[in-house]
């Protein structure tokens, strides 16, 4: 798969508002990440709803998940969000005179 087109499918789930509003809140979480209890209880997103939007942060590589004991924790992958906006911000301004 083509750089762009993982930049884009990276971009392709972030504009869903749900996963949005996921990625964000475990990003404010930083490395330790949250469970997925506490990701359920604090968006009051249904159980099944979450795992779905889980799945698919997943899939583009924007989060992982560790079990410790009965929890599953969800963290951001940041060096896929670096990547991301890297790939938005690398070329900025390029076009642009210096006169």
């Amino acid at each position: 798969m083509t750089q762009i087109n993982v930049i884009a499918k990276s971009l392709k789930e972030l504009g869903h508002p749900v996963r949005l509003r996921i990625f964000k809140r475990l990003v404010r979480a930083g490395f330790q990440g949250l469970t997925v209890g506490c990701l359920q209880k604090e968006l009051s997103i249904p159980g099944s709803t979450l795992s779905h939007h889980l799945s698919c942060l997943m899939l583009a590589g924007l989060l992982t998940q560790r079990r410790e004991g009965r929890l599953l924790y969800c963290v951001s992958n940041y060096d896929k969000l670096e990547k991301v906006i890297h790939f938005l911000k690398a070329e900025c301004c390029a076009d642009q005179s210096n006169s």
